[in-house]
């Protein structure tokens, strides 16, 4: 039935095929354009580090932006996929549907402290932290660029924003005319295929609209190479209408819709024979959101933006063994607003206030597994932000002070303060320093979680998983340094250091052991978050470019992390040991002739003792041609180096380790 499916819409999307394949006129113009804009990070552009566009090269973050070409020319079918060109980023994939994605230590599924936005709309699950990546998904066509801020961006997007900020920024509607559809199918993606279609309305407003699918194959299990039972298919659609009424304002009203199945296996535990066992977990889930802007131009040296959002997700996870269900649903209501103004050559304010209402109702008959002390939690925040950039002198030295008060239900105020200094000693090379404070406030699970079975000690023990409603923020004091130069037209090299000190982490400290008289006499250890660990990390990532020839260039990445922990936690070691202490990529993008294109990524990625993961190295190869001006095909070879390897276990106590195998798929791509 799915790959029917599949094969309807790619039938449905590959009819005017034969009407395109007569045009054999290549215009290569416009490609060429975006590849000479985008190929050098110093000249790219960055929105999030400031929430105002400014060049990488005089930006005081550690910064890269991902384009939109790039992400094609990769191969990437997914934005996780996408985000493993990003330098100092750890993107480990746990199974066909759930990744490990984080900056500078901390990675886990449901990696804590990475900000996750697309469009300005926060993807930060409330009830539990962290980002389901599997639920977040656009027409990867749309994607004007990425912006990844690793280290902190609390004064600007507030709490949670500790260890980076990710920035998915799609294309305007403008950009986006005619018809564009594309389909494939390989050895992993049973089939994928997606229509957009973009028109105008008069003379100032332009509309796009998309539908996608795609089902995704199971990964093998570590050891016996059996089913993972880890199948992924999804369905999704989305709008952008854009109008500019008058020469001051310009509005954009957009919205997606979407709904998937995302099947996984893991070990259950329940204090009752057999104690533990494996189980295939159904996931379904579905959701939607509608954002509104306006954005308002007094002046040259003022102008303001008001965001409205409202965002619904729900997720329903049926444990299979015992036939219990828990449905998690959240709905967020937010709005922003900004103004920005230029007072005189030497000061540039930007402030701005935030208001977000939360409203989360778990309901579940999984009592053994998942459950919450109360089923619904409503939750405000508030916050105001305000951010000087002083220009001490024009073109040299530019001084940059910011803060963030924050309001939320689970800690009361939080203030994000930060200090970042600029100097640009020639054309060339930029100097950067900053000092930052950040917080990661407590989610619905660390707080409100009353019972999860997550482990057998022996045959009579069990531990059990609870929330703490005495939870304090997580804090951290980020101490960052950076260079940034370029040698020649045809070179570049960017290097960002840091050392960052962690106060109140959340570790597992262990309660009392009990008796539960109303099952098979066994005894429980109940297991509690609590602010019991502290630490530092400290490290560099390096990114070089070189412009070999005009068809050819490359891009290498260096990361070297190291994590110290100390307190009172059960967990610290596998936290300590959870991101590996160095990575490097190399990608050759080159263009063999006017209508060939080839591209090669070499990754390596260093041992993860806490989640028993090996190093490994691995390549992927994407070759294209542009049959004609509106056609082009694609044949993409992904994990070639190996038959099939593991890049991050969930938990040593509750998933069997999955394998990511090698694949290959062909695509076609069609515009006009």
């Amino acid at each position: 039935m799915k790959k029917t499916l599949c094969g309807l819409v790619c039938s449905s999307a590959l009819l005017p095929l034969q009407a395109l394949a007569e045009d054999t006129t290549y215009d290569i113009t416009e490609r060429v354009l975006q590849e000479e804009l985008s190929w050098l990070q110093a000249e790219a552009t960055v929105f999030s580090a400031s929430r105002h566009e400014e060049k990488v090269s005089r930006t005081a973050a550690a910064v890269f932006v991902l384009s939109g070409e790039d992400i094609k020319r990769s191969g990437a079918t997914s934005i996780p996929d996408a985000l493993r060109l990003v330098p100092g980023l750890d993107v480990a994939q746990i199974n066909s549907n759930v990744w490990a994605i984080s900056s500078r230590g901390f990675n886990d599924r449901t990696a804590n402290k990475m900000l996750v936005l697309m469009d300005g709309r926060t993807l930060y699950h409330p009830a539990f932290s962290g980002t389901l990546w599997r639920t977040k998904d656009t027409l990867l066509e749309d994607v004007e660029r990425i912006e990844v801020i690793r280290g902190p961006g609390a004064a600007m997007w507030g709490s949670n924003a500790v260890n980076g900020v990710i920035n998915i920024i799609t294309k305007k509607a403008k950009d986006s005319q005619g018809v564009y559809a594309t389909a494939g199918v390989g050895t992993e993606e049973n089939g994928f295929s997606a229509v957009r279609y973009g028109g105008q309305l008069g003379e100032h407003t332009y509309y796009k609209g998309y539908v996608k699918y795609f089902s995704r194959d199971t990964f093998a299990l570590s050891g016996n190479g059996k089913n993972a039972n880890d199948a992924w298919e999804n369905t999704q659609g989305g709008f952008k209408l854009e109008g500019d009424p008058t020469q001051q304002d310009s509005l954009t009203l957009q919205g997606d819709v979407y709904q998937g199945n995302a099947n996984s296996l893991q070990y259950l535990f329940a204090p009752l024979a057999p104690y533990k066992f494996y189980s295939g977990i159904p996931e379904r889930y579905s959701g939607g959101n509608v954002q509104g802007r306006w954005d308002h131009r007094f002046t040259d040296a003022s102008d303001m933006t008001l965001k409205l959002y409202f965002d619904h997700t729900e997720d329903a996870t049926r444990f299979s063994a015992i036939n219990d269900l828990a449905d998690t649903r959240v709905d967020t209501y937010d709005a922003d607003w900004q103004h920005r103004l230029k007072w005189d050559d030497t000061h540039a304010w930007t402030w701005g206030l935030g208001y977000r209402y939360i409203h989360e109702r778990t309901v579940t008959d999984a009592g053994y597994y998942y459950s919450m002390r109360k089923p619904t939690r409503d939750l405000q925040w508030i916050s105001l932000f305000l951010q000087d950039e002083i220009t001490l002198a024009p073109d040299r030295w530019k001084v940059i002070f910011g803060t963030r008060v924050e309001h939320n239900d689970y800690t009361g105020f939080e203030v994000q303060p930060n200090g970042r200094l600029v100097f640009t000693p020639s054309s060339d090379q930029t100097v950067w320093a900053s000092i930052s404070r950040a917080v990661r406030v407590p989610s619905r699970a660390y707080h409100d979680m009353r019972s999860t079975y997550m482990g057998q000690v022996s045959s009579d023990v069990f531990l059990i998983a609870q929330g703490n409603p005495s939870l304090k923020s997580e804090a951290l004091i980020a101490y960052e340094l950076g260079y940034r130069i370029q040698p020649t037209d045809k070179t570049s090299l960017d290097i960002a250091t840091f050392y960052n000190e962690y106060q109140r982490l959340y570790g597992i400290g262990f309660g009392s052991r009990y008796t539960d008289a109303n099952l098979t006499p066994f005894y429980g250890l109940p297991v509690t978050w609590e602010n019991n660990m502290r630490g530092n990390t400290y490290g560099a990532e390096v990114m070089g470019q070189w412009k070999v020839t005009d068809a050819w260039r490359l891009q290498a990445n260096y990361t070297y992390l190291q994590i110290q922990l100390s307190g009172n936690n059960l967990n610290q070691q596998v936290t300590e040991n959870s991101s590996p202490h160095h990575q490097f990529s190399l990608w050759s993008s080159h263009n063999l002739a006017k209508d060939l294109s080839a591209d090669a990524i070499l990754r390596y990625v260093d041992e993860v003792p806490g989640r028993n993961i090996g190093s490994y190295v691995t390549m992927d190869l994407r070759f294209s041609w542009q049959a004609s001006k509106n056609i082009e095909l694609a044949v993409v070879g992904r994990n070639l180096l190996d038959g099939r390897h593991p890049e991050f276990s969930d938990s040593a106590l509750t998933t069997p380790l999955a394998q990511i195998q090698r694949s290959v798929y062909g695509q076609i791509n069609l515009r006009y």
